[in-house]
């Protein structure tokens, strides 16, 4: 049975270092950045905080070279123009990369559905709220790592507002520690709702489902900082929907940097920033999921 290819979607600011271009145009404008652009397009650029992300992603089609297993696309507010730059550091660093939407100032999220990305990766916020709210898995990378711990992709997620919708983290939030447990506690055999990267982590597991679970390409881990008893509830969650969690640590409030480190994390997904710092404390790639009550809309 062929696979269906797992499709990321990724911003060229999350791909490259574009900081210089980008500080050029927020100081002179658009024409100044334009032409700032063009005059440097023979340069190579830098690799930006998703870069060693993509590469791991891109290693998994090694297994099936007639079918690749994965696809990268690349979504930017370039021209085509001042894009030449972007392709031609893809080109230098041979990555597998050929498909691009370059909008020229304009939001790309609208591509999402059309190339049926299963993810998005931006290091702009807007871009990334207007994903989730169109209903896709999104997230902004708030920080990078240059080295991994395994020619395996290891994948992170927080539970609430990630994986799973944010009912549950509300009544945290609104009525305290207390309550949140005696909620999970008799809601135990309820499964929560679905949030926004449950569909993504599907399709991490069909890809994992064509390789035997000692050799598979992709490790995936949830860390939550869920304790018993609220540990039922996601566990019958996750049953429930027929999916696999490789790994799952219930922390009942421990930073999770160490576990993610411990982990071996190409990447963690977390709807809170101060998860992500802690991550960031440990080199390991953290992505903002800004979703959910802990995150109102401004």
């Amino acid at each position: 049975m062929k696979p269906k290819k797992l499709v990321v979607a990724i911003s060229s600011r999350a791909l490259f270092d574009l900081d210089a271009s980008h500080a050029i145009f927020e100081s002179q404008g658009k024409e100044a950045f334009c032409r700032y652009q063009i005059e440097h397009e023979e340069e190579i650029l830098e690799p930006g905080l998703g870069f060693a992300l993509v590469k791991k992603f891109l290693a998994i089609n090694q297994a099936f070279p007639d079918a690749p297993l994965v696809d990268i696309i690349l979504l930017s507010q370039n021209s085509a123009d001042t894009g030449l730059r972007i392709f031609n550091s893809i080109a230098h660093y041979q990555l597998a990369i050929t498909r691009a939407a370059f909008t020229s100032g304009i939001s790309p999220y609208h591509y999402i559905p059309a190339f049926a990305a299963d993810l998005f990766l931006s290091t702009n916020p807007v871009d990334v709220v207007n994903a989730l709210e169109a209903g896709f898995a999104a997230a902004t990378i708030v920080s990078g790592a240059t080295t991994s711990h395994s020619e395996q992709l290891r994948i992170a997620f927080d539970g609430d507002a990630v994986l799973f919708s944010d009912e549950a983290e509300r009544v945290y939030q609104e009525q305290g520690l207390a309550a949140f447990t005696e909620n999970e506690r008799t809601a135990a055999k309820t499964p929560l709702s679905g949030g926004p990267f449950k569909a993504f982590l599907a399709a991490l597991q069909h890809i994992q489902a064509h390789f035997d679970p000692q050799t598979s390409p992709i490790r995936t881990a949830l860390v939550t900082a869920r304790a018993a008893p609220a540990h039922e509830r996601v566990v019958r969650t996750l049953r429930s929907w027929n999916i696999r969690i490789d790994e799952a640590f219930f922390l009942g409030g421990l930073a999770k940097g160490a576990f993610l480190n411990a982990f071996g994390a190409d990447i963690f997904f977390d709807d809170q920033q101060g998860h992500c710092q802690s991550a960031q404390t440990h080199h390991i790639t953290a992505a903002h999921v800004p979703h959910g009550i802990a995150n109102p809309k401004k």
